[in-house]
């Protein structure tokens, strides 16, 4: 049996290298369909990693409060409304409280962000995002002001720390310390400059490179007196106290609104699945759209294969005639088929990492390299070689012999 696996590999492999051009040209189509895959799939683990990382790199003691019940279905995550977007929040300032009283709780931060349009005397940024939080975030989320301070206890309700970026779009300059903006008829003097993240994607949905922070009350003021608290971060002291910090933070909150589990308390690596998912979704619609290369490929190896059972006509009938059994002539075609896919997937995945290792060049986070990426391609090439090779195997094995002697006399 393994002799005769080895005979149908041969003659396949010699019966592809008589016309190379032509199989080269049909493994294409497969080769651009796993590519394009292994591209996305390598690149979106990348990003997912490095969110990832962030939590651990921080400690692994983060817990993060976000209104509503998150969920990871397609549908929600795809839906026009984001659900980090949350327009009528159910935590209020009381749940801060409420959270700092659980022992083992290190740190507090609540985020509330609101969209406006920054104005200095000279210039304008629309849709800039403005943070209303306290000095712990700084803490939390391993923040550094590059020049100044961050804000603080001591520091005048009206100041306000910005990122790198926008620095630059406000000013167009780095060191704007001292300087001015205004927001919604509010002045806030700058007093701290972020320093740059190499990471602009992180668990808190925010680019820090292009905000500006400022304190709680001011952000309230900002909004008619309202808290609209879009998540709160805390750092528990002991990261193998954090299940059970949780749990306790979770009850006391249930108890602030009145029995109702109108919010989400995620901790460790779940901290990042809103962003995770989020790019989960995009991969699937991506991988979707690549995934027609594919087909395309396969329907040019059914097409060739049947070429190829047309012009050995002769040959299966003198096959068949000194006692080759269908099920040998089908399994030679089919032997064909699976060698053009999986030499196409092969080559495929290799150009895909290639590809990915090349934009990310541009990027900030490497492409992942994982046994499943591997294993996707392998089971990728399999089955377009089975399933578009099993129909030129049947026509071929079916071919009387007789008839297939006679139709070249």
């Amino acid at each position: 049996m393994r002799l005769m696996f080895f005979d149908h590999l041969a003659s396949a492999y010699r019966s592809l290298r008589s016309s190379r051009g032509r199989s080269l040209l049909t493994m294409l189509g497969v080769l651009i369909g796993v590519a394009s895959i292994t591209t996305i799939l390598s690149l979106a683990g990348g990003i997912t990693s490095v969110v990832d990382d962030q939590v651990t790199a921080l400690g692994n003691n983060l817990a993060i409060v976000r209104p509503g019940i998150q969920s990871s279905n397609l549908t929600s995550i795809s839906s026009p409304v984001s659900q980090t977007t949350f327009s009528t929040s159910t935590l209020t300032e009381a749940d801060i409280e409420t959270i700092k009283t659980v022992p083992g709780v290190e740190s507090v931060a609540p985020i509330m962000t609101q969209n406006a349009t920054l104005t200095t005397s000279n210039n304008s940024r629309d849709n800039t995002v403005v943070i209303a939080t306290t000095p712990e975030l700084a803490t939390i989320c391993g923040l550094k002001a590059r020049d100044g301070q961050f804000i603080d206890s001591q520091t005048d309700a009206n100041t306000a720390v910005v990122g790198q970026q926008l620095a630059v779009d406000l000013y167009g300059t780095e060191k704007p310390i001292g300087r001015t903006f205004s927001v919604r008829g509010t002045t806030f003097t700058i007093i701290g400059i972020l320093a740059r993240l190499s990471d602009p994607v992180n668990y808190n949905n925010i680019d820090f490179d292009t905000a500006a922070i400022i304190h709680l009350e001011a952000g309230k003021a900002l909004n008619r007196g309202i808290a609209q608290i879009q998540q709160i971060n805390l750092r528990a002291v002991d990261a193998a106290n954090l299940a059970d910090i949780t749990t306790k933070i979770e009850a006391g909150l249930k108890a602030n609104h009145k029995g109702e589990t109108d919010f989400t308390v995620s901790y460790g690596q779940a901290v990042a699945a809103p962003t995770s998912d989020l790019f989960k979704a995009v991969v699937i619609i991506m991988i979707s759209i690549a995934a027609i290369s594919l087909v395309v490929g396969g329907v040019g190896i059914m097409n060739i294969l049947l070429v190829s059972v047309a012009e050995r006509t002769r040959e299966i009938g003198i096959r068949k005639a000194v006692g080759a059994t269908n099920g040998s002539i089908a399994v030679q075609f089919l032997m064909e088929s699976l060698l053009l896919s999986l030499t196409g997937g092969f080559l495929g995945y290799l150009t895909g990492y290639v590809v990915a290792f090349g934009i990310s060049t541009m990027l900030y986070f490497a492409p992942s390299v994982n046994w499943q990426t591997a294993v996707a391609a392998l089971v990728m090439s399999l089955t377009v070689g089975l399933l578009f090779g099993i129909y030129p195997a049947y026509r071929a094995a079916r071919k009387h012999p007789i008839e297939s002697l006679r139709q070249y006399h």
